[in-house]
């Protein structure tokens, strides 16, 4: 009977497994549905349900037995202390997998979800112009929305890149209670004095390129027809909102007007007087409108120019700061040389985009009318040629100047028609004839002046094994990746609970071989603690359990950066005795799925093998015996606190106390003068002496009980 049970129930898991796993290989669609499940639980569920890879995963159980059953989801981890969000940074596979709609469905179906939590839904986005692919958006985006008339008060909301200009409209109109028939527009600031319009409203945040923090400004049009807030210019950012890195020439202001108030930036009517409108406050002004809308000073200086931070662009910022420092290609740019040389047919390029935006670019910040620009149309740019770098989020600075010199050098290309070249073998000959050679072959193709100032040649040979012939060959780079020192320790900060119930756990930061052992990790803990490192185990302590006991032959390079790690010293003196793992449980008094709660940090105890319960009860007594103090053999203390009388004198409720009962004795009852009420019957005395706590033999999560003890 037992065995069909079990039969019936592995067929069970078996489907689960065929089915999550064909759930699992579902591709990203753009708009479905994905939700983030807690990595450790999902871990146990691959173990429980026998999935590939689950071997390698660390918990307790085996596939289909009950100790494996990973329980309801749960995803506190995943969450921050108060529980108001998820945590920020976290990692796809490390902190959390992404499973889409339907293994959802079969998860909650089969395991539930945790008591007092919800789903964490998201949507598939798609990134990129041109080369289009689609990722999970774990993070929202988060604005800051404000009335153009109180722009103090800000509301913080967040928004998926995939909303609309239109949806952000409608949030903000129910967070400010704006009327249904008022006519509105929407603003976005993203410098300190630097605003856009954002007139199309069927753009999505991530076409609108903003980014997070960014203050958007919803207008309510006056009673007149006017707007409080005047558009500054029509031109370029001013009225289409796109995100076309070269801004076309600014068209005929509003109403026909061409004369603007400079004095803060504010249009006025026919009739007033004319400025440039490079001094405006907004600043969208033909093609250097894009990046001349920084810090205009009078005290500015050609090259001392600083770049506005569009979000986490920091690494793009260093990359033109380097590059607009060096003088060949300022001087290129500045100069409008590179104009000539822009090559918009080479299909190895990006027709011109990325040579003009970052042209405009070098221009502005050498002008010397800026203390800083912003340089938002060159990230459009490479946004839209490479879509990882399409974000506002922190990449990596060295992909983006290969990107970009490779960009660069094939936008300005002299070589409109590129020939076909043969290579040829050395034969023999010098190395100043092959280099000399393979240089005329590689300008046969390639011309431009990033060429003429990065690339270079580096010599390859290759001997053949088989025979005495040896090849020398001169290959074109652009880049020398140099490796970085590589650290051969690493510090591990790990607690140390010694076999002293008496001594507090103690912290280290220990310093240990980078591709050693756990045994390597004891030895240098043992000498830091003195204590013997052969008798330290390692763990891995995770929501009041083990997550993982360590061997002494286990990679130190399963330690996490984040991981609590506990270390116990045991009692290896007698070879009779075992090393036993404990676990804290308290009764819940509240109904709840679980019937108690895991408290406290886990202990590893040394026992006889030949333990009784009572000796065993002693022996976890006296392990902590920090914590909990043993009661003298005449205390009564397992019976209930005598009430105290609702009214009366408190001292003379006191002193009748002491009359009955000394300090020693504090649970047993007074003599006669203690009120009848409090008196206990012989059937409701409690029976002792009790035992402080019970024993149970548990799962290795703590969760389940086996049997008591």
């Amino acid at each position: 009977m037992a065995e069909s049970e079990n039969d019936t129930k592995n067929q069970q898991l078996q489907k689960l497994r065929t089915e999550l796993q064909k759930h699992l290989e579902k591709p990203l669609v753009k708009g479905d549905a994905w939700f983030l499940v807690d990595n450790h639980w999902f871990k146990q569920l691959k173990k429980y349900v026998g999935m590939e890879g689950a071997m390698f995963d660390s918990g307790g159980g085996e596939f289909g037995e009950e100790s494996a059953n990973p329980g309801p989801v749960d995803n506190k981890p995943m969450f921050k202390e108060d529980g108001s969000d998820i945590r920020e940074h976290m990692i796809d596979e490390l902190d959390y997998v992404l499973v889409p709609e339907e293994a959802w469905v079969l998860l909650d179906d089969k395991f539930g979800i945790s008591e007092g939590q919800e789903a964490v839904k998201r949507k598939v986005v798609e990134h990129g112009m041109f080369v289009k692919h689609c990722k999970v958006e774990v993070y929202y985006i988060e604005f800051q929305l404000a009335e153009n008339s109180n722009l103090e008060e800000t509301k913080k909301k967040k928004f998926s890149k995939s909303d609309t200009l239109e949806q952000i409209q409608n949030v903000m109109r129910e967070e400010f209670s704006i009327a249904t028939e008022a006519d509105t527009r929407l603003w976005n600031k993203y410098t300190s004095n630097t605003y856009e319009q954002l007139s199309r409203l069927d753009n999505t945040v991530q076409d609108a390129g903003l980014f997070s923090g960014q203050l958007i400004i919803i207008e309510i049009k006056n009673d007149d027809g006017t707007w409080p807030r005047q558009a500054r210019s029509t031109g370029s950012l001013g009225t289409n909102g796109s995100t076309s890195p070269i801004p076309a020439p600014p068209p005929q202001p509003l109403g026909g007007s061409s004369s603007f108030d400079k004095k803060e930036g504010s249009p006025v009517g026919a009739g007033a007087s004319t400025s440039s409108v490079g001094s405006s406050r907004y600043n969208f002004s033909g093609t250097s409108a894009t990046y001349g809308d920084g810090g205009l000073s009078d005290k500015a200086q050609p090259g001392i120019c600083g770049l506005s931070n569009l979000g986490n662009t920091c690494f793009m910022n260093s990359i033109i700061q380097g590059l607009s420092n060096t003088p060949e290609i300022t001087e290129y740019f500045d100069n409008d040389n590179y104009i000539e040389d822009i090559n918009e047919d080479n299909p190895l390029g990006m027709k011109g985009e990325i040579a003009k935006s970052f042209g405009q670019l070098v221009k502005d910040m050498w002008s010397g009318k800026f203390t800083y620009v912003v340089p938002r149309a060159f990230k459009m740019a490479v946004g839209r040629f490479a879509p990882q770098f399409s974000g506002y989020q922190q990449q990596d600075s060295q992909e983006l100047l290969t990107f970009l010199l490779d960009g660069l050098h094939e936008d300005l290309n002299r070589v409109k028609q590129k020939p076909y070249v043969e290579m040829t073998d050395s034969d023999g000959k010098a190395d100043s004839e092959v280099a000399m050679e393979a240089w005329d072959n590689y300008k046969k193709r390639n011309d431009s002046v990033i060429l003429d100032i990065f690339h270079g040649l580096l010599k390859s040979t290759v001997v053949c094994p088989e025979c005495p012939k040896v090849s020398v060959t001169f290959d074109p780079t652009c880049y020398l990746s140099l490796p970085l020192p590589v650290k051969k320790e690493r510090q591990v900060e790990v607690f140390l609970g010694f076999l002293d119930p008496l001594k507090p756990p103690t912290q280290f930061k220990v310093t240990a071989p980078k591709n050693g052992t756990m045994g390597d990790l004891c030895i240098a803990l043992g000498k830091l603690a003195n204590v013997p490192g052969d008798n330290l185990v390692v763990t891995d302590v995770y929501n009041h359990r083990f997550h993982k006991i360590y061997t002494s032959k286990d990679q130190l390079s399963h330690i996490l950066e984040r991981d609590d790690i506990f270390v116990y010293e045991t009692d290896n003196s007698d070879t009779n005795n075992v090393t036993v793992p404990v676990y804290l449980r308290e009764k819940k008094n509240s109904s709840s799925y679980a019937p108690s709660n895991l408290f406290g940090q886990p202990l590893l105890c040394s026992l006889p093998q030949s333990s009784t319960s009572s000796q065993l009860y002693d022996a976890l007594l006296q392990r902590m015996a920090r914590y909990v103090s043993r009661p003298a053999q005449e205390d009564d203390w397992w019976r209930p606190p005598l009430k105290r009388p609702e009214s009366g004198n408190g001292d003379d409720y006191s002193m009748k106390q002491g009359k009955g009962s000394s300090e020693t004795e504090p649970g047993k009852a007074s003599t006669g003068e203690t009120p009848d009420d409090d008196m206990l019957s012989k059937e409701e005395e409690p029976v002792g002496p009790l035992k402080m706590f019970s024993l149970h033999l548990v799962n290795s999560y703590g969760n389940a009980q086996i049997e008591p003890i």
